[in-house]
């Protein structure tokens, strides 16, 4: 049987740009647990990658990236398989979309097909603090069997470096995701 993966990664314009890449340089550690990967940026998304990390890496990922508005990209349906899309960072703006069944854009699209087909939805939202918007939308979302992951990275694995602190929440989605990956876990050293 193959457990291989079909992931969507979004990447929306909400601060923290080091965490969409520190996620995308981890999968790329996992690479035998992925069968398909796909990944979206938003327009913001991109400038906001630029202002914060200073490249513009995001143009050579090594996976196939879709235009926001690809209507036509196989994951805007249920009938492609694809299992899993982390949505990071999430901007407050798309993950109140996603809870009000906005499908204006390929992300609020692929999201909305996540939750209808009943497959795995990571949100990890980056803005702070939040309105009782935000919470009632997280309420929502939960509800509807999405995952809220705030990036709220951990610190009792002694991260020495912000590259370490990123992939400690990096690795916690992962993980939610249902990926197996070498990270520090509470106990075991």
């Amino acid at each position: 049987m193959n457990n291989k993966k079909n992931l969507i990664i979004a990447v929306t314009g909400a601060s923290g740009a080091i965490y969409a890449q520190s996620l995308i340089n981890r999968l790329s550690i996992i690479k035998e647990q992925l069968a398909d990967t796909a990944i979206v940026f938003s327009k913001n998304a991109k400038e906001i990658w630029e202002y914060e990390l200073k490249n513009s890496d995001y143009k050579k990922l090594p996976f196939k990236q879709y235009d926001p508005y690809d209507f036509n990209a196989p994951f805007a349906s249920g009938s492609a398989g694809f299992d899993t899309m982390i949505i990071c960072p999430s901007s407050m703006g798309a993950m109140g979309r996603i809870a009000a069944g906005i499908s204006n854009d390929l992300i609020s699209r692929a999201a909305d097909v996540m939750l209808k087909e009943r497959k795995k939805l990571l949100i990890v939202p980056r803005e702070m603090p939040y309105n009782l918007i935000h919470i009632n939308n997280m309420k929502s979302l939960s509800e509807a069997g999405a995952i809220i992951c705030p990036a709220s990275p951990s610190f009792y694995g002694r991260p020495a470096t912000i590259k370490d602190l990123a992939e400690t929440l990096s690795d916690k989605i992962l993980g939610l995701a249902g990926f197996e990956i070498d990270s520090f876990k509470w106990g075991s050293h």
